[in-house]
């Protein structure tokens, strides 16, 4: 039966006889009409219908009581016109709740970015509930064939619903009409709640990765947003707009490069991945001065027939090309990589006339050089190499910083082989160290055995003696290093990503680091640096 009032003195076997019944043709939609959602649930039924018979006629119904004069009268009904007609609702969606106001939307990005949020509990809103007090006191939701409303007195029911990271509260009355509806969370104009979209692009800008938020958020027993709508809001929303404020940014600061005379940079390469199984490469520029990035460059693989070893060459001569067009470029600072130490190789290299001077990192050479003493130290009868392994590398670096030409640093430097046997002064030059302690923690080595012949073949290398001459500038790329491990917040070598958000984290990474390459150290009331130890 429907919601009408039907008369109380109509005898129910006058009110079931079937020649007081009507037939009624089943109504159809407008196809033009139907909804997206609509429309996949209407071709599925056209498929099980028999709609190219020509005989097909569309269903029927028999309705109970159809002439039986009834209390309602024509004159109480509202006049509902042509464009007005009410349809039929499917019996799988509830009636449209009624709202007292308006949902709160988000149009511009000022009314979302910025708003202070907070946890909260189930239970809690719901307490908070069941002390509002509507204003209106008989549910107004409509029949949706006569639109006469229901008038169902309270007190009504309140349901908590969970929809992605938002609560959604209803007032439900008797008859099961939704009185009343609130959210959480505002909503944008095409129906996507606010903090959904926060958490999809903000697990993304602070550099997590979806996996792991999920996880912090099911050890809280908290909903969060779909993982295939975290993907489709980074790819649709958050991976072209990094990439455009990143060119933006680095745009404004070559123009401020472009006045300088001299542009000493700092390059180097890090791959997403350890040993040489690496599929993306980034190479990093830095200006030497300011420490900005300059210039960031990925390299997929498969742009170098997937051979991984040529990917940190490829991103160099990318990066050198476009840095020599766009500023003044005098210095360029990498570290020892063959395949970039050949390309200004005096006879044949490929930049041998580009007028810019190719210098090596002093860290990387000093690191080698240790390395190479490590290695001899093991062999037998050169274990005291280990001990004089630090002496010598610190040896290597003051030669470099006090000395700017070669043959200053070779007079220097062969100093060394005297002074590990204990001979501070000998024909041509002396150490220019002071006085030494009487006793010595470590032992001389004594001149001609093993262990000395090999040092003297490691500090006279031909080989390592001709790009001696790239270190007397006395470069550094420690703070390069240190903004690759910045980028291992954002792209961790333990994740894979795909190249798009691969380069939209690298870019994420430079955009953070020069916001903060500038800011002052904290210092004490006296003016010297506060230092903390980090526990982590």
């Amino acid at each position: 039966m429907s919601s009408l009032d039907i008369q109380d003195d109509i005898d129910e076997d006058v009110f079931n006889d079937i020649r007081n019944s009507v037939i009624d043709w089943a109504v159809f939609e407008d196809p033009e009409n139907i909804t997206p959602s609509e429309e996949e649930e209407t071709i599925e039924d056209s498929f099980s219908d028999d709609s190219d018979d020509e005989d097909y006629m569309p269903p029927l119904c028999i309705r109970n009581s159809g002439v039986v004069t009834t209390g309602i009268h024509l004159e109480d009904l509202e006049a509902i016109g042509m464009d007005e007609t009410v349809h039929d609702c499917p019996d799988n969606e509830p009636p449209e709740p009624t709202t007292l106001f308006e949902k709160v939307q988000i149009v511009e990005e000022g009314d979302i970015v910025g708003e202070p949020a907070a946890i909260t509990y189930l239970i809690c809103l719901k307490r908070l509930a069941e002390y509002l007090l509507l204003p209106i006191p008989l549910c107004t939701a409509k029949d949706p064939l006569t639109s006469v409303e229901c008038r169902a007195p309270g007190p009504f029911r309140i349901d908590c619903k969970v929809r992605g990271t938002a609560v959604i509260l209803q007032w439900v009355c008797p008859n099961e009409h939704c009185v009343w509806q609130w959210n959480s969370q505002p909503t944008f104009k095409f129906g996507m709640q606010a903090g959904d979209f926060m958490l999809a692009t903000n697990i993304l800008l602070s550099g997590n990765n979806f996996a792991k938020i999920s996880l912090l958020f099911q050890f809280m027993n908290m909903k969060i947003v779909d993982r295939a709508t975290f993907f489709r809001v980074q790819d649709a929303y958050c991976v072209d707009t990094i990439r455009e404020f990143w060119h933006d940014c680095r745009s404004t600061i070559i123009s401020g490069l472009k006045s300088k005379d001299s542009v000493v940079a700092l390059a180097d390469g890090r791959m997403d991945s350890p040993g040489f199984c690496a599929q993306f490469c980034t190479y990093t520029v830095m200006e030497n001065d300011t420490k900005q990035i300059i210039s960031v460059v990925n390299i997929d693989k498969r742009e170098t027939k997937r051979i991984s070893v040529n990917m940190e060459k490829e991103g160099f001569i990318r990066s050198f090309d476009k840095l020599r067009q766009e500023v003044k470029l005098t210095e360029i600072c990498t570290d020892a990589h063959i395949q970039i130490s050949a390309l200004f190789n005096p006879s044949r290299g490929k930049y041998k006339d580009s007028g810019v001077h190719h210098t090596l990192d002093m860290w990387h050479g000093s690191k080698s050089l240790g390395k190479k003493i490590q290695s001899v130290g093991l062999k037998k009868g050169c274990s005291i190499l280990l001990h004089w392994k630090r002496d010598i590398c610190n040896h290597f670096w003051y030669c470099c910083k006090v000395n700017d030409n070669y043959d200053d640093f070779f007079s220097m430097w062969i100093g060394v082989l005297h002074h590990v046997t204990g001979e501070h002064v000998w024909a041509l030059d002396a150490c220019q160290h002071g006085p030494l302690a009487d006793e010595r923690e470590k032992e001389w080595i004594p001149k001609g055995s093993v262990a000395h012949d090999a040092l003297s073949d490691i500090v006279l290398n031909g080989r390592w003696l001709k790009q001696v001459h790239k270190y007397l500038r006395f470069r550094s790329t420690s703070e390069l290093e240190s903004f690759h491990n910045h980028l291992l917040m954002y792209a961790s070598k333990r994740n894979s990503f795909t190249f798009p958000v691969y380069e939209a984290r690298i870019f994420l990474a430079a955009l953070d680091y020069n916001s903060h390459c500038s800011r002052q150290p904290r210092r004490r009331p006296d003016g010297s640096i506060q230092y903390k130890k980090t526990i982590q």
